[in-house]
């Protein structure tokens, strides 16, 4: 997968890893998991790489566990009785318990754990928001609150921008296996961290989102997931602000546009181009295009009208941002998608 990225003038060649992408994501010691209560025994369906750090436990060996690998001789059943009646009521619980790493290293894990709902009310997910507090021994208990409020923000953020997703993949998700849950949620997910990463690091929590930077990110991260040796991606972007709930639907514009061309463009071929661009109109609006010289949409097919998941999110997100999503043929084979987007109506 090669990239070629320009903003405001300057270009980088080459490609950041997955790993370069979230390592720094919402803090290198507070991580994020979720879990299907819909599926037997509420399994994990998906987790970022700080989970990965604190615990030592890989994706493979994680994804489709319940949560309860992480417990062992001396975690407090009190604790874990609390999670479970959390779960079972569907109910918001903040907890510190004793965990226990890969290699068998014990260690104090501050847990804030909360439903997320979709639009009727159905309980689809859990959502595990978690940073070690210390290693193995007397429980400390340095700076709570702080702590506490903290991790509570951050999962409020993570619930509110995740509740549009929720809603669309409540159907599906109920049926599918934990694999196929990582698979739908993996990348929406991986979108909201480079967000917050992002924002990470601003005095105040609302600051306004550079909008070039994070759209950069969110292509390379998607051509990392969905694109394959052969095939590049060139970026130009400008240098613009938005506020974050602004920033969380563009990027999940871009991430599902960019993620269509890249999985359906080039069937059956091994080279090809996709071209994102951002660019300041003359009226002020704010234009994002995708443009791929692959096969074409098929005959009659008027996206992102119909198609699956991802097309839907496109429709919903076009709704939010007061914009429609136009597609149409290049003259010279390939499909070119683009949005105007007015930042200053929408404020």
């Amino acid at each position: 997968m090669r990239f070629g990225m320009n903003e405001a003038g300057s270009t980088i060649e080459g490609s950041m890893t997955e790993a370069e992408n979230m390592a720094r994501s919402m803090g290198d010691d507070v991580a994020v998991v979720l879990t299907n209560p819909n599926l037997p025994d509420n399994p994990i369906i998906y987790l970022n790489t700080a989970f990965e750090r604190i615990t030592g436990y890989s994706r493979a060996a994680a994804i489709g566990r319940n949560c309860r690998f992480l417990q062992g001789a001396d975690t407090d059943p009190e604790a874990v009785r609390l999670i479970r009646d959390a779960v079972d009521n569907s109910k918001e619980l903040s907890v510190d318990l004793l965990n226990y790493r890969a290699d068998g290293e014990a260690f104090w894990n501050r847990l804030v754990l909360s439903p997320l709902t979709d639009d009727e009310g159905n309980v689809s997910y859990f959502i595990g928001i978690q940073k070690r507090i210390g290693g193995g021994g007397k429980k400390p208990n340095p700076e709570r609150e702080e702590t506490l409020v903290a991790l509570r923000e951050l999962q409020h953020r993570v619930k509110n921008h995740l509740s549009m997703i929720v809603s669309m993949i409540r159907l599906q998700a109920r049926e599918e296996s934990p694999q196929a849950d990582f698979g739908t949620l993996s990348r929406r997910i991986e979108t909201l961290q480079l967000l917050y990463e992002e924002m990470s690091g601003r005095d105040n929590g609302d600051a306004n989102v550079a909008l070039g930077a994070y759209v950069s990110r969110v292509a390379s991260t998607i051509g990392h997931l969905d694109g394959r040796q052969g095939i590049r991606v060139n970026v130009q972007t400008v240098s613009c602000e938005a506020s974050p709930e602004i920033a969380t639907q563009i990027g999940f514009l871009v991430s599902e546009i960019l993620t269509n061309a890249l999985k359906h463009a080039f069937t059956g071929r091994e080279t090809g181009t996709v071209d994102l661009t951002m660019e300041m109109r003359d009226d002020d609006t704010l234009r994002i295009e995708v443009s791929d010289d692959g096969l074409g949409l098929p005959e009659g097919i008027d996206w992102p009208d119909g198609g699956g998941l991802g097309s839907r999110i496109v429709r919903q997100v076009a709704i939010s941002l007061d914009c429609k999503v136009r597609t149409e043929a290049r003259p010279d084979g390939g499909t070119r998608i683009w949005a105007d987007i007015d930042l200053g109506q929408l404020g």
